[in-house]
């Protein structure tokens, strides 16, 4: 498996249209298994431990069924960066045609975070507004900021610790919804999330794949938000499909980043809030007008034989997608 893997493997620079994160170029690779095109892209801060469910996911997607779909339409959300930009923030916002609901990171800066909260409010007066604070802040931080704020559908991840988020959980009624407290934990199925948090927040590769994602939505028997890693077109396909199985979806989903980028591989076009569910196929001409050098491409081989043996073939053959 792992030589096919190497054998079919597409490294891409993708880049983003603003600084998202840090993050202003976004490298994936990409490979293809007899069910279709996989994506492999943990940011490349991480290390081989912390990049195994993401190549495990890659190799679901490539190489194992897809769960039966119980619907073909996703709706989602906009997805805003911490910008302050009027201008940049105007633009961004236009790429999610029609959608309904807008997601803005803060935890920075307080009152540059309320500034751009408030304008997004101005500029889009009907839209339901979410925070996503990334863990940032503590419980004092997130109260104050929570109180001043206004009406919101929930923040995600406002405090790192379970501890935090049950304490906040106590002062204020706001929805939380968890991120990093999930997809960071070393055994989400081990986790007490009574009393921290509402909301589930699903991300396909940091948690293993579409069937592993939908194990922990089971065991924990919370409403679901399905968001992305800031994938290219073809990770966002396999988010849609966990979307689209799962028994139950309330919440628009974040799975729209692809317009924060500026370059894609393919187009899943937003249309009036949703997305299609479906296969993406890379486009050609995308694959080698984006290709990286061959020294990064090398660096990415190293890194999927690494992860391989740091534990995700064992993972593989448990599954039994290898013998």
């Amino acid at each position: 498996m792992l030589d096919s893997i190497l054998g079919s493997l597409q490294v891409l620079a993708l880049a983003t249209k603003t600084d998202f994160r840090s993050v202003t170029s976004r490298e994936v690779a990409l490979f293809q298994g007899p069910m279709g095109w996989a994506e492999f892209s943990p940011f490349l801060e991480y290390s081989c431990e912390e990049s195994i469910p993401w190549l495990v996911s890659a190799i679901e997607a490539a190489f194992a069924q897809t769960p039966p779909l119980v619907r073909g339409d996703i709706a989602v959300n906009a997805t805003l960066p911490a910008i302050d930009d009027q201008s940049q923030i105007a633009h961004i916002l236009d790429a999610f045609e029609g959608v309904s609901v807008v997601k803005i990171k803060v935890g920075t800066q307080i009152a540059a975070d309320l500034a751009r909260v408030a304008y997004v409010r101005q500029l889009r007066p009907l839209v339901k507004i979410r925070i996503d604070v990334n863990g940032l802040w503590s419980v004092k931080q997130a109260h104050e900021f929570l109180d001043q704020v206004g009406e919101i559908e929930y923040v995600e991840q406002p405090c790192s610790s379970i501890e935090e988020l049950c304490e906040l959980k106590k002062r204020c009624s706001v929805k939380i919804a968890g991120d990093e407290v999930i997809r960071k934990a070393r055994d989400p199925f081990a986790l007490d999330l009574a009393g921290a948090i509402d909301i589930l927040m699903l991300k396909v590769a940091p948690l293993g794949g579409i069937s592993r994602a939908m194990q922990i939505a089971r065991h924990h028997q919370l409403p679901v938000v399905v968001s992305s890693a800031l994938e290219s077109a073809v990770g966002i396909s396999h988010g849609l499909k966990l979307a689209a199985a799962l028994p139950e979806l309330d919440f628009a989903c974040g799975l729209g980043t692809g317009a924060l980028l500026a370059v894609d591989v393919a187009k899943i076009p937003i249309i009036k809030g949703t997305m299609r569910v479906g296969d993406v196929i890379p486009d050609i001409d995308a694959i080698e007008k984006y290709a990286v050098s061959s020294e990064r491409l090398n660096w990415w081989r190293k890194r999927i034989r690494m992860t391989w043996n740091a534990g995700a073939q064992s993972i593989t053959q448990e599954r039994g997608w290898i013998s």
